[in-house]
């Protein structure tokens, strides 16, 4: 039995297609997902901070208020 070579063990591993469609997937949601993140960060991050900021001193300070009652 002839033993596999690296050279045709490479050919055979880069013109495998299986799993191609899945990483071109991942791909273009990471495309589309990381420009919403770093908007997110930069422009929405600061406005949910002071909401649960205000939040926990209401909490702090008057504990029967906090509930909105």
């Amino acid at each position: 039995m002839k033993k596999p070579s690296l050279r045709g063990l490479l050919r055979k591993v880069h013109e495998d297609q299986e799993g191609a469609v899945s990483i071109e997937t991942i791909l273009i949601i990471g495309a589309i997902a990381l420009p919403i993140l770093i908007f997110l960060l930069y422009h929405a991050w600061p406005r949910i901070r002071d909401y649960f900021n205000t939040g926990l001193d209401t909490l702090q300070t008057d504990p029967t208020t906090a509930g909105g009652q």
